[in-house]
């Protein structure tokens, strides 16, 4: 079942949708269940919902998985460029985001401090790291690697999938190598052959991506965190191949299984 409800986003003191994935017997059984945080959390489960009318399709996907999962979205913003600074965890000044103020590391410490804890709380969840995980997309994957580099000791999962990261990638060096990360932690890259397919940069887009996905896992590695980068054929940056991947990126972060 599908829960959708409100909640006080405290960084920008307005609220935000909630899209929350609950097994349909969560209530009359004893099971606890892992849990996955996403980003973006309208584009996650239904067409109707999605910002560009087309969905991860990630209810059918999680209605029929070997295993069972929560899985809660949070929804961004849709005024203007504020989803860009609530997903973008540094400052930036540069071509590609202009002049940006990122506060995505408020959104993460509040989904620690405020949402998680919520969550725990009302519905049967395992609460510690090896069972949380985070994912997104776009600004969305940024923030889920990011999440589980500078908050290792909640999450120990991420998947990243078209992931935003090549702006921001010296400090995300910095943030790998400044912080403590369990060797027990898991991190799933993905990049499509086709990212940004309306650029005439798109080629080199795509190779920008895959180079800093190389760095940021290269890193990880060093650090004893086992990695996969996964080059999705033809793959575009949309909702569409986001949900080609759902098995995927499952499979790894979850049963330790690389079907790709």
């Amino acid at each position: 079942m599908i829960l959708k409800e409100k909640i006080y986003f405290t960084p920008a003191q307005s609220e935000r949708g909630l899209h929350i994935y609950l097994p349909d017997d969560y209530q009359t059984s004893d099971k606890r269940y892992p849990v996955m945080y996403y980003f973006d959390g309208h584009n996650l489960f239904f067409d109707s919902d999605a910002t560009y009318g087309k969905s991860w399709g990630l209810k059918t996907f999680l209605d029929h998985y070997n295993k069972e999962f929560i899985v809660v979205g949070l929804e961004c913003s849709h005024v203007g460029n504020e989803r860009l600074v609530e997903y973008c965890p540094y400052h930036y000044q540069g071509k590609f985001w202009g002049d940006l103020h990122g506060r995505g590391k408020e959104t993460l410490d509040w989904m620690v401090n405020t949402l998680k804890p919520m969550i725990d709380a009302r519905f049967p969840t395992y609460a510690h790291r090896e069972a949380t995980g985070l994912c997104g997309s776009s600004m969305g994957g940024l923030m889920a690697l990011y999440g589980v580099i500078a908050h290792n000791d909640i999450f120990s999962k991420a998947g990243c999938l078209s992931s935003a990261i090549g702006p921001g990638i010296k400090n995300l060096c910095a943030d790998i190598e400044g912080h403590a990360i369990d060797a027990n932690t898991r991190v799933y890259l993905s990049i499509g052959e086709k990212e940004a397919s309306s650029l005439p940069v798109k080629n080199i887009y795509a190779t920008v991506m895959a180079r800093s996905a190389k760095k940021v896992t290269k890193l990880l590695e060093e650090k004893g965190v086992e990695t996969a980068i996964y080059i999705q054929k033809n793959g575009k940056h949309c909702e569409a191949d986001w949900e080609k991947q759902n098995k995927l990126y499952f499979d790894y972060l979850w049963c330790n299984k690389k079907s790709f």
